[in-house]
């Protein structure tokens, strides 16, 4: 009798204690679990979320099954509690930066999403309890942001609920919400800017800050859209410098002559640019008169032309590069005259091809830069 009892008191432990650990099996209802992310300028933007399904409910979903504004759920705490934005437990969304949500701010975290819906206008919440079951333990009192949203009627039936990104930018993306023939989106904004320069200090004191080419690459960038010149100025002296052998890199001079300019240092960017021009190999000083001249800086291009030839007398390029400098000048009778000095200087037969047909145009008097 007393094995019997023992039997019994140790298969009733053993059922409580599995009891408390359930396996892994679908979302019940069907429903299908889903994540979908996108990056937003350096931000990651990730939403968890359950799919449930119409399921033959046509005009049965908005309204009725997701109801309109806050309902007594008749479980848990909450007694007015909104739509849970998904199926079975919390709708999220994460994001490891500060963002805005229809032009509202919200700090970097993981949010619960919920909406209260209405046809006309929802609103959309993020709550900072991102891990109870679903709506039935909402509480307003842990709202991060409420925003208002309009939703859309669609053509076409979503048959599973589904979240999306679209109408992407550098920094920004539309996030919707489809199910059934209503969708509901919402814009998210990031400041791509601030996050990039501080991104670039950050890795510019490791290791990554010991090559002149991460240097280089954080001021053309801030030279690029024209933000953060003077400590970009500082990180072009780096790139330029011997520190980290950037001082035999043409481009790095150019881009520090770049940015000395649009801080009003002309004399300071024409001697940068004067040293930066001894250290330039032939194809990178014709790369750089060309691309004066798409720049409609015409002088500027024919100087470099003109010292380029003279560092490199007798050579294909740099006759070319003459050519190219008349001819934006419109002056195609001293053009054709170096166009003509180069063809037998023609390196390969790609070359030879090309600097005839650069002849011919410059015989009917064609700009050879258009």
């Amino acid at each position: 009798m007393k094995s019997v009892y023992f039997f019994l008191l140790s298969f009733t432990f053993f059922y409580n204690a599995s009891a408390q650990i359930p396996l892994k099996v679908l979302p019940s209802g069907g429903n299908k679990k889903a994540i979908v992310g996108e990056q937003i300028g350096l931000t990651t933007v990730v939403i968890n979320y359950d799919r449930p399904g119409v399921k033959g409910r046509e005009g049965k979903i908005w309204g009725q099954l997701v109801p309109i504004g806050y309902v007594d759920q008749g479980f848990g705490t909450a007694r007015k509690a909104p739509w849970r934005a998904g199926s079975n437990e919390n709708t999220t969304i994460e994001f490891n930066t500060s963002v805005t949500v229809e032009g509202q701010p919200l700090p970097a975290g993981k949010y619960g999403v919920f909406i209260a819906f209405d046809a006309s206008e929802s609103t959309l919440i993020f709550s900072k309890n991102s891990s109870s079951w679903g709506s039935y333990y909402y509480d307003d009192k842990e709202d991060a942001l409420r925003v208002k949203v309009k939703p859309t009627v669609i053509d076409k039936s979503v048959e599973w609920l589904s979240y999306s990104f679209s109408n992407q930018t550098e920094n920004s993306a539309t996030i919707t919400l489809s199910w059934e023939k209503l969708a509901i989106p919402f814009r998210i904004q990031v400041d791509y800017i601030n996050d990039q320069l501080e991104s670039f200090r950050k890795e510019l004191r490791t290791e990554k800050g010991f090559i002149w080419e991460s240097w280089q690459q954080a001021a053309a960038w801030c030279l690029d859209r024209n933000v953060n010149l003077e400590q970009a100025l500082q990180w072009a002296d780096s790139a330029s410098s011997g520190t980290f052998g950037g001082h035999k890199e043409f481009q790095n001079f150019v881009t520090k002559a770049q940015i000395q300019g649009k801080l009003g240092k002309a004399d300071d960017a024409a001697q940068t640019l004067k040293k930066g021009m001894q250290v330039a190999t032939i194809q990178e000083l014709n790369q750089y008169g060309r691309r004066l001249i798409s720049q409609k800086k015409n002088k500027e291009a024919m100087d470099v032309f003109k010292f380029n030839l003279e560092k490199n007398p007798n050579k294909f390029a740099p006759l070319v590069g003459m050519a190219r400098g008349y001819s934006a000048d419109g002056d195609y009778k001293t053009a054709l005259k170096y166009a003509k000095m180069a063809e037998p200087l023609a390196p390969d037969e790609a070359n030879k091809k090309n600097i005839i047909a650069i002849i011919e145009k410059l015989k009917e008097g064609k700009d050879i830069n258009q």
